[in-house]
């Protein structure tokens, strides 16, 4: 049996290769029974293409491949999502 790969690659660049972003936040909310402020912790990873530096959430890139396991399953080979590099 063959092995092959196929890439999320940017949808503006083709490109496969992406860094990861990082941010980090609190976000601030008051409660009903208190004066006090109440905060959370919050890191937020996003994925920014090498190339052409558009950006992509985790959610996008998890998208893409679901995309691209749909469609080889399904024996279409086309669309912007494909790199056989």
């Amino acid at each position: 049996m063959s092995e092959f790969r196929d890439y999320f690659v940017c949808d503006s660049c083709r490109n496969r290769d992406f860094k990861v972003l990082y941010n980090f936040s609190l976000r601030f909310h008051k409660v009903n029974f208190s004066d006090d402020l109440i905060y959370d912790s919050l890191s937020e990873e996003i994925f920014q293409c090498t190339q052409c530096q558009k950006t992509y959430t985790k959610t996008e890139v998890q998208e893409g491949l679901a995309d691209l396991k749909r469609r080889r399953k399904g024996g279409v080979r086309q669309g912007s999502l494909f790199s056989d590099m």
